[in-house]
């Protein structure tokens, strides 16, 4: 698990750490000490904490013109036992929806485990607050979404279909979100 480093392709064009309006801001991160853990498992220092004991995020890449972040998740997200859905909502999630952002891109494929609670508030305090944006989850596993839908959290965000992007890593952040929009402008559209 200590090998496993979020994406940063797009480092160049941004840096939670640097960005005076991120939630991370000012963050310093050592490549040679490893602090955190899941179940006893070092995990790579790079992972923002979240105050949750088994799910980080580190955010790859926010626009505040075109009012979207791309938010990469590691872990387990774990709302029975942790409530997960309320660290990430309150740490982060709420944060950037202060600043103007209503389009989230949550990409979860190194999520390895998921576990619900059919208590939805954060996840529709989240959709509500959003407005005429949308939340997106791309790559989480297949299992993932299936517990997702057992627990509703597809009311709240958006998967599979037309919203994988195989090629993620290879695309600029305005190309994922201009083929996010427009994906997203049909499924949300009038009938």
């Amino acid at each position: 698990m200590q090998e496993i480093e979020p994406s940063f392709q797009w480092e160049s064009l941004y840096n939670a750490a640097h960005d005076r309006k991120s939630p991370f801001y000012g963050r310093t991160y050592s490549q040679t000490e490893y602090e955190n853990d899941i179940y006893g498992y070092y995990i790579h220092p790079l992972w923002d904490e979240i105050d949750s004991e088994t799910l980080y995020c580190k955010i790859l890449f926010t626009d505040y013109y075109q009012q979207y972040s791309i938010i990469e998740l590691f872990g387990e997200w774990n709302d029975t036992l942790h409530n997960d859905i309320m660290l990430l909502k309150r740490q982060v999630i709420d944060h950037l929806l202060a600043i103007g952002i209503k389009h989230f891109v949550l990409v979860g494929e190194n999520v390895f485990n998921f576990h619900g609670t059919f208590e939805d508030d954060y996840y529709a305090e989240w959709f509500e607050e959003v407005e005429d944006g949308w939340i997106v989850g791309l790559h989480f596993a297949e299992f993932v979404e299936q517990e997702w839908a057992k627990y509703h959290v597809d009311y709240y965000i958006n998967f599979g279909g037309n919203l994988q992007i195989p090629n993620w890593r290879t695309l600029k952040p305005d190309m994922i979100f201009a083929y996010l929009q427009h994906v997203m402008a049909k499924r949300l559209g009038p009938a």
